[in-house]
């Protein structure tokens, strides 16, 4: 009896507190911020909590992550940044980005931003890049946590 309460007990921890441990220190965005420099576009996410995987890829079209449905944005092609994990939500589902997930900065380069993914701690975000091939920088900063996107204008 002892063995059972203590598995019981371990399975309750195991499903209620390790989740919750590990979902804290997911990145949270909280805000996008685009910029326009002398030779380059810059896109800013900011973030909180833990420093997150990142990459990028360049794709020819923007889907949805869920539906694989095409979304609809400006740009030759894009940069889809992918952050990992991170959410653009907290654990309880409200959103700690409240800014647009489709919009269009209109900069030398970045003629869009949209989300493409955020679901199950999965944070997709694509930049619609006016010409092809063009050189992209990504980093981070700290002190506050932020990925930096910079699309080169030639």
């Amino acid at each position: 009896m002892k063995r059972f309460i203590a598995v019981l007990a371990a399975a309750v921890m195991a499903v209620t507190i390790v989740p919750s441990a590990s979902a804290a220190g997911n990145a949270q965005l909280t805000d996008i911020r685009t910029g326009q420099h002398p030779t380059f576009d810059r896109v800013v996410f900011d973030l909180t909590g833990d420093q997150p995987g990142a990459s990028y890829s360049r794709i020819t079209e923007p889907t949805n992550c869920g539906s694989g449905k095409p979304i609809s944005a400006p740009g030759a092609e894009f940069v889809e940044v992918r952050l990992q994990p991170a959410a653009a939500h907290d654990d309880n589902g409200n959103p700690t980005y409240t800014g647009s997930r489709n919009f269009r900065p209109n900069l030398v380069q970045v003629k869009s931003v949209v989300f493409t993914c955020d679901f199950e701690a999965d944070l997709s975000v694509a930049i619609g890049v006016k010409d092809t091939g063009r050189r992209v920088d990504a980093f981070f900063l700290t002190g506050p946590l932020r990925y930096v996107v910079d699309i080169y204008h030639s």
